[in-house]
């Protein structure tokens, strides 16, 4: 299914022009950081905001052009907020009812898959007030996905948690799409949901669109620095478990045919990983080094430098084979001491404790 949008809203202070096609299926990230205009083009699809002009179209139902609104109970759309905006007099049992009732006649999503894929049978009986941060945000996504959705958006759902119950959250938001046959646009400015959860990624910046694509390339743009923020900028390998070392506890992995390895993770020998590696914690050698505590050492031909003068740091894009892409972040001084220029080999060095040790269900 596509949506496509080409809407523009103007605003005292802020502005927004997007021309852009979604090929929607499982997550894809809305990403950039604050203020570029994420939510406010959450609301547009969804049809909360009618003062914008322009065209949304879901496949073949026109949702908005000139002469033409769609309000938004009538788009098939379900919205989760940054607040979980649960009913406080009503218990978690009563408030996911009460979407049940008002779900179209013909909707795929029953009560109990919900349940269960959430884990919210303990909740059932609770009041909301009693509830933890990530539970309310539990309790929210499965009354919005008791409406009956074609589609979800999810505006920054974790923004309001601490570290630990963003982690927990994860990975209930990773199996939506495969669990309800449901695509997903999740809002975030965080790296690391996006490396973690998302399918393809569209980036705004400015209240433009600066990019799109699969996660893996669409990460690995030196020119996406500023969106990302230059602190967990990175990239996303594809990896597959090679084996374990019992010895050392370690997590034996190949990346591009080239061998890593990783802290032990209780993953099984020939599944598919994806690994966030942090242009940060990436060094680059001239010839592979010996002597070093760091053991994870993969070859690659330089593609990119983009030097930046009013700093002293330097972004190399790398390709490690088999189209993979490595970002390093490193100092200009150190560029020029080591001549690097486009098309060197280069071996890059990276800390195993840089890897997303998460095993996720992507390619």
């Amino acid at each position: 299914m596509q949506l496509s949008v080409d809407i523009r809203l103007a605003k005292p202070d802020f502005s927004l022009q997007i021309t852009h096609d979604f090929e929607l299926g499982g997550i894809t990230a809305l990403f950039g950081p604050s203020g570029v205009g994420k939510s406010t083009l959450l609301r547009i699809i969804s049809g909360l905001e009618a003062k914008s002009s322009g065209r949304v179209a879901y496949g073949d139902e026109v949702w908005q052009e000139k002469g033409r609104f769609v309000p938004p109970h009538k788009r098939g759309v379900g919205y989760v907020f940054q607040d979980t905006r649960l009913f406080s007099h009503l218990n978690v049992m009563q408030n996911l009812k009460y979407a049940t009732k008002r779900s179209p006649a013909d909707s795929q999503i029953s009560f109990e898959p919900v349940v269960e894929t959430l884990d919210l049978a303990p909740l059932l009986d609770r009041q909301t007030g009693s509830l933890s941060g990530g539970e309310r945000q539990r309790v929210a996504i499965g009354r919005t996905l008791l409406s009956g959705p074609r589609l979800l958006l999810m505006d920054e759902p974790l923004a309001a948690l601490d570290r630990a119950r963003k982690a927990s959250l994860l990975p209930y938001i990773a199996r939506l799409p495969n669990a309800f046959s449901l695509p997903v646009i999740y809002v975030t400015h965080s790296v690391e949901e996006v490396a973690r959860l998302a399918d393809q990624m569209v980036v705004l910046a400015d209240g433009g669109l600066l990019a799109s694509g699969g996660v893996a390339k669409t990460l690995a743009r030196l020119d996406i620095a500023e969106a990302s923020g230059k602190f967990e900028a990175g990239s996303v390998v594809k990896a597959v478990v090679s084996g374990q070392d019992e010895a050392f506890k370690l997590t034996k992995l190949t990346v591009a045919g080239q061998s890593v390895s990783m802290p032990a993770s209780a993953v099984k020998k020939g599944e598919a990983l994806r690994l966030r590696i942090r242009a940060r914690d990436v060094a680059i050698a001239l010839q592979k080094p010996e002597g070093l505590s760091i053991r994870n050492i993969l070859q690659g031909t330089i593609t990119e430098i983009a030097q930046e003068a009013e700093t002293a740091f330097a972004e190399i894009l790398l390709d490690i084979g088999e189209g993979q892409r490595l970002r390093a972040r490193i100092t200009r001084a150190s560029v020029a001491e080591l001549g690097l220029s486009e098309g060197m080999v280069v071996q890059a060095l990276v800390k195993s404790v840089s890897f997303d040790r998460r095993a996720l269900p992507k390619g």
